[in-house]
C-alpha cells in the first residue's frame, strides 16, 4: 500500500533521485513484430544484474485497469500480464537473477488492512452498481443517450489474494511464462529465475528483501551488484535503504496526475459518471473513421537511483561535534525509522505528523538534537532504543498544539483566498478530454501583466467579504463543492482536543490514564515489530495494533520498559485462512461452500465478523478513501475454532490450494548451474553430496566500488529552496549530450507537419474511392516527403 504523500515530497525535494527511463520499442515490418533484443547492451547504458518484480503491483493495473477498458476474461489479463513483464524485462535486461514475488499469506499486523481495504472495494463496488442505475434512469427519462448494457460479470478484485483458484492459474501460468522465455528468449539465457508465488508465505517486497539479505551474509557475495526493484509503494525506497547496498535503483510507473477516464456510463472521457448527461458522441471525421484512431498513450517508467539519494541523506544527516565517531549507515538507519511516524501499512500515522505540513524535515531536526544529548544513535541492527523515542516524542508533544493551529488556520485561508488567479482565455485551463477550445489570447505579454497585477489585488482583498474567491472571477453558486464539509467533531486547533479525541475515538475519559498507556504500549510495541520486520523479517506472524487509532505523541511517557520481546515461534495463516480473515461475505464464492456459509449464516458463531455495511470515519479529511473503516478485529481463536469443523470439507485440490509452498529456480539448458541442478534430482543422497564436494570452496573477495557521485553543488541548495522547475536527466549517463535543433531544423519540422496534415485530409476525401493499396498511392504523391513524415512521426503513414 505505501506511504501517502511520501514519494511526492522526497522527488521535490530530492529531485535529482529521479531519471527517466530510455525504452527500445518492438518494431513492426509488414505487419510482423521484431522483438527486441534484450542481450543486447541496456539502452539507459547501466548494467543491472539482478531484478526483483513486486507482482501484486504488475497483477492489479493489468486485471482491471483504471485508464483503458479492461480485459474480457482470465486468458486476456495473463496475456496482459506478459506483456507487462516482457517490457520491464526489455527496460531492465538483469543479467543474473529474476525474481518474481507475489503477495502470500501476510503477517496479522498487515491483515487488518488487508481487511479494511477489502470490505471498502466490495462496498463501493455495490455503491457503483446502485449509482449507475439510478443515474441510467435520470438520463433515460429526460430523453438522453446512452449505450446499452453490456452483459457481464464484474471482475472481483478481491481474487488477488492467496488461496484464490485465481492465484493458482496465476502460478501456473508464470511456470509456463518462465519456461518459455528461457526457451526462446536470448535474453534470458544465462540468468536464474526465482518464482514466489502466492502459496509461499510473506509479503512480496519483504520475501525480496529476505532475499537480498541472504545473499549479503554468503561468504561471496559482490557487493557491488545492481539491484532493480519494481514496485509503486514508496515503502520500497525506505526497504532499500536498509539494504545498505550501494547499487540499488527501483524502477516505477511515471504518475501523471488528472489523467482523463472514460466515464462509467457513456464512455466518453471529460466527466465523471455524477455529471453525464447522455449526450451522443461526437463523430470524429466526417463518416465516424477517426474515432479509434486515438489510443490512450502508453505508461512509462522513471528509475529512483537511491544511490543518489543516499548523497542526500549523508548532506542533510551529517552532524558535527558529535562525542563519537559519526557513522553514515546508522543515520539511514534512524532516518528510515523516522518516516515510520508518518505512515506506515501496520499503524495510523500520529495525529500531529503529516508529510504535506514537513513532518519528516521537523523530525530529522529533532533528530539531531536527541543525538548529541543521547550520545548514541536511536536504532541498532533492527532494535529500537525507546529512551531516544520518547526524547522524540516528546519534543513533537511540546509543539502539537501549534501544529493542530496552525494545520486549521492555513484550511482556512485556502478556503479564503484559493489558489492564485487563474488566468482565462488561451492560457485557462481545460477539462481534459472536453469539446471545448480555449480562446486565443492576442498579447501574452499585456495577459501576462493582467495576471499579476490581479493576482496582486486578490492578495490584498484576502479576507474581504466581496464576494471573490481569489481566481479573478465571481464564484458562482454550482462551482462550490456540491458536498457539504464534513463536521469535525474533535476540533484539534481548540482547546480540550485531547479529551475530545480520547472520548469520541475511543469513547474513554482522557482522565483514564490506563488506558491510554495501554495504547501507547500497543504503538511502542508496533514501532519495535515494524522496525524488526524491516531490517530481520517477520518477528511475530501474530502481533498486530488492536485500535484504529493512534495516540499522541505528548503520551509517549516512560516507554522505556513497555516492551521487552515478541513471542517466539509463531505460524503464520494458512491460505484459505487468511481468507476468512480478510475476505467480506459478498466475496465468499472464492470460499469453498462449508466455509462460505460461516460469513451468512445467521447461526454462524463469527457472523459478527462480517458486518453488511460499516461506518467509515473521515478522521478530519474530506474523501472516503483517506477515512478509516470502523471493522471489527478478528479474534484469532475464535475464527480457528470455526474452521475446525469445517476442514474435513475440503477436497483434495483445495487442501493443495490451502497448504504452503516454497520458491522455485529455474535455469535454462546453457546456465553454468544446469548440470549441477540436474544432478540434484537424478541421484541419490550420497551422490547428490558427491556432487556438492566437487564445488571448488574459494573464498572470493571483492573490492567494493562506490558510485560514482552525482551531485552538483547547486543541487542541494536549490532541493532545500524548493525550486520545482528541474527536469530530469535521461538515463543514467550525465554526461551524455542533448540534441539542439537550430533555425534550419525547427524549419524542416515546421515543413514536415504541414504535409503531414495535408496527407490526412489527403487520405480522408480518397478513403472512399481508392481501389489500390495508400502506401502506393502516397509514394506517387509526395516522393520522398513521406519518408521524412514517417520519421518524424515514428509510424508508418497507414497506420496514422
Amino acid at each position: 500500500m505505501g506511504v501517502p504523500a511520501f514519494f511526492r515530497w522526497l522527488s521535490r525535494k530530492y529531485s535529482t533521485i529521479v531519471v527517466h527511463c530510455t525504452e527500445e520499442r518492438v518494431r513492426e515490418c509488414n505487419g510482423v513484430r521484431i522483438p527486441v533484443d534484450t542481450s543486447k547492451p541496456n539502452p539507459n547504458e547501466v548494467e543491472f544484474d539482478n531484478l526483483y518484480l513486486d507482482m501484486n503491483g504488475i497483477i492489479h493495473p493489468c486485471t482491471h485497469p483504471e485508464d483503458k477498458a479492461a480485459p474480457k476474461n482470465e486468458d486476456e489479463m495473463m496475456v496482459a500480464i506478459f506483456e507487462y513483464m516482457d517490457r520491464l524485462f526489455n527496460i531492465v535486461r538483469p543479467r543474473r537473477v529474476l525474481y518474481m514475488a507475489i503477495d502470500g499469506v501476510a503477517p496479522r499486523a498487515k491483515m487488518n488492512q488487508q481487511r479494511s481495504r477489502r470490505f471498502r472495494a466490495s462496498k463501493e463496488g455495490v455503491e457503483l452498481v446502485e449509482e449507475k442505475s439510478r443515474i441510467r434512469e435520470e438520463i433515460l427519462g429526460k430523453g438522453g443517450y446512452l449505450p446499452p448494457v453490456e452483459i457481464k460479470e464484474r471482475f472481483d478484485s478481491n481474487c488477488i489474494t492467496p488461496g484464490t483458484e485465481f492465484m493458482d492459474n496465476l502460478a501456473k501460468c508464470l511456470r509456463y511464462y518462465v519456461a518459455d522465455r528461457l526457451s526462446n528468449d536470448p535474453g534470458w539465457r544465462n540468468i536464474t529465475v526465482i518464482l514466489s508465488d502466492a502459496s509461499v508465505p510473506g509479503e512480496g517486497e519483504h520475501k525480496i528483501m529476505d532475499y537480498i539479505r541472504r545473499q549479503r551474509a554468503q561468504p561471496h557475495h559482490d557487493p557491488n551488484t545492481h539491484h532493480c526493484l519494481c514496485g509503486a509503494d514508496a515503502d520500497l525506497i525506505m526497504l532499500g535503504l536498509a539494504t545498505h547496498e550501494p547499487n540499488f535503483t527501483i524502477i516505477r510507473e511515471e504518475f501523471k496526475p488528472n489523467q482523463p477516464r472514460p466515464c462509467a456510463m457513456c464512455g466518453q472521457k471529460g466527466h465523471e459518471i455524477k455529471d453525464c448527461q447522455g449526450v451522443a458522441r461526437e463523430k470524429q471525421g466526417e463518416h465516424d473513421e477517426f474515432a479509434d484512431t486515438m489510443p490512450a498513450s502508453e505508461q512509462e517508467f522513471i528509475f529512483i537511483r537511491l544511490c543518489v539519494l543516499r548523497e542526500y541523506l549523508e548532506r542533510e544527516l551529517t552532524m558535527a561535534s558529535l562525542p563519537f565517531p559519526f557513522d553514515f549507515e546508522r543515520t539511514v538507519d534512524d532516518w528510515v525509522f523516522m518516516c515510520f511516524f508518518v505512515g506506515n501499512d501496520f499503524l495510523p500515522h500520529l495525529p500531529s505528523l503529516e508529510i504535506r505540513e514537513g513532518a519528516i524535515d521537523r523530525l530529522v531536526g529533532i533528530y539531531k538534537d536527541v543525538v548529541h544529548k543521547t550520545g548514541g544513535y536511536i536504532t541498532e541492527n533492527g532494535f529500537v532504543k525507546l529512551e531516544s523515542v520518547e526524547l522524540i516524542m516528546q519534543a513533537i508533544g511540546v509543539a502539537e498544539d501549534n501544529i493542530f493551529k496552525k494545520r486549521k488556520e492555513d484550511d482556512v485561508r485556502w478556503k479564503l483566498e484559493g489558489p492564485a488567479y487563474m488566468t482565462a482565455g488561451q492560457f485557462a485551463p481545460q477539462a481534459l478530454g472536453g469539446r471545448g477550445r480555449p480562446g486565443v489570447v492576442q498579447n501574452a505579454r499585456h495577459q501576462a501583466f493582467d495576471m499579476r497585477m490581479q493576482g496582486r489585488d486578490q492578495h490584498n482583498k484576502a479576507g474581504s467579504s466581496d464576494g471573490q474567491d481569489g481566481r479573478g472571477v465571481k464564484r458562482k453558486a454550482e462551482d462550490s463543492d456540491s458536498e457539504p464539509e464534513p463536521e469535525d467533531n474533535v476540533r484539534l486547533w481548540e482547546d480540550g482536543w485531547k479529551q475530545r479525541y480520547y472520548k469520541t475515538k475511543f469513547d474513554v475519559d482522557a482522565t483514564d490514564d490506563d488506558f491510554r498507556k495501554k495504547v501507547v504500549k500497543s504503538y511502542v510495541e508496533g514501532l519495535c515489530w515494524v522496525l524488526r520486520y524491516y531490517y530481520q523479517g517477520c518477528a511475530s506472524w501474530k502481533w498486530y495494533f488492536p485500535f484504529h487509532y493512534a495516540p499522541f505523541a505528548s503520551d509517549f511517557k516512560d516507554i522505556k520498559g513497555m516492551f521487552t520481546d515478541f513471542e517466539l515461534g509463531t505460524k503464520p495463516f494458512k491460505p484459505l485462512e487468511q481468507l476468512m480473515g480478510v475476505f467480506p461475505a459478498a466475496s465468499g464464492n472464492f470460499l469453498p461452500q462449508t466455509w462460505r456459509s460461516l460469513m451468512s449464516n445467521p447461526e454462524s458463531s463469527i457472523i459478527d465478523f462480517y458486518p453488511d455495511d460499516f461506518a467509515i470515519d473521515l478522521n478530519g479529511k474530506k474523501y472516503a478513501w483517506q477515512g478509516v473503516a470502523l471493522l471489527p478485529f478478528v479474534d484469532e481463536r475464535r475464527l480457528r475454532a470455526a474452521l475446525a469443523e469445517v476442514y474435513p470439507n475440503l477436497s483434495p485440490e483445495e487442501n493443495k490450494r490451502n497448504s504452503l509452498g516454497s520458491d522455485m529456480l529455474f535455469v535454462g539448458k546453457s546456465h553454468p548451474c544446469c548440470d549441477f541442478i540436474q544432478e540434484l534430482y537424478r541421484g541419490e543422497s550420497h551422490e547428490v553430496c558427491k556432487a556438492m564436494s566437487l564445488q571448488p570452496d574459494q573464498l572470493i573477495v571483492y573490492c567494493i566500488v562506490m558510485p560514482e557521485k552525482v551531485l552538483k553543488p547547486g543541487d542541494w541548495e536549490r532541493g532545500n529552496r524548493g525550486r520545482g522547475n528541474w527536469r530530469p536527466q535521461l538515463g543514467f549517463n550525465s554526461n551524455r549530450q542533448q540534441v539542439h535543433l537550430d533555425q534550419s531544423a525547427f524549419r524542416a519540422l515546421g515543413y514536415v507537419h504541414r504535409i503531414g496534415c495535408a496527407w490526412r485530409g489527403i487520405r480522408t476525401q480518397m478513403s472512399s474511392s481508392i481501389k489500390y493499396p495508400a502506401t502506393r498511392v502516397s509514394s506517387q504523391l509526395f516522393g520522398w516527403q513521406l519518408a521524412l513524415i514517417e520519421v518524424y512521426m515514428e509510424q508508418p503513414l497507414t497506420d496514422v
